[in-house]
C-alpha cells in the first residue's frame, strides 16, 4: 500500500517495459555515438519493450486507465478483469477486447 494514500501507478508491466526501453535506449544512444549496429539493435530493443508492456498488461500486471481501487495498489497486484478489457482501453482494444457495457446481459 502506497505510503501517501494515492496510487502512483506502479506496476509490473510498467516497471518492466521501462526497464527494457531503457536498456534500448542506451543502446540506441552507443549507435548515435558511433557503433552502428547499436541504431538497429536499439530500435529494437526498444519496440520489444512496447510488445512487452502490452502482454503483460494484456495478462493482468498492468492496469486500466483510470484510478485502481486500494486492494490493487501494491506492485505485485495482479488484475483479475483484465481478460475482459478496461473501459476506455486503447491497449485492450487493440487485443480485441470489449467490456460488457454497464447492465448489459451476457449470452
Amino acid at each position: 500500500m502506497s505510503a501517501h494514500g494515492y496510487d502512483e501507478g506502479h506496476t509490473v508491466a510498467g516497471w518492466s517495459g521501462t526497464a527494457v526501453a531503457c536498456a534500448g535506449a542506451a543502446v540506441l544512444g552507443l549507435g548515435v555515438v558511433g557503433w552502428t549496429p547499436g541504431i538497429w539493435i536499439g530500435i529494437a530493443v526498444v519496440a520489444a519493450a512496447a510488445v512487452l508492456t502490452w502482454v503483460l498488461h494484456l495478462t493482468g500486471w498492468g492496469k486500466g486507465p483510470g484510478p485502481r481501487p486500494k486492494e490493487h495498489w501494491p506492485m505485485g497486484a495482479r488484475d483479475r478483469t483484465a481478460r475482459e478489457g478496461h473501459t476506455g482501453c486503447l491497449g485492450c482494444r487493440m487485443a480485441g477486447r470489449r467490456p460488457a457495457a454497464a447492465g448489459a446481459v451476457s449470452r
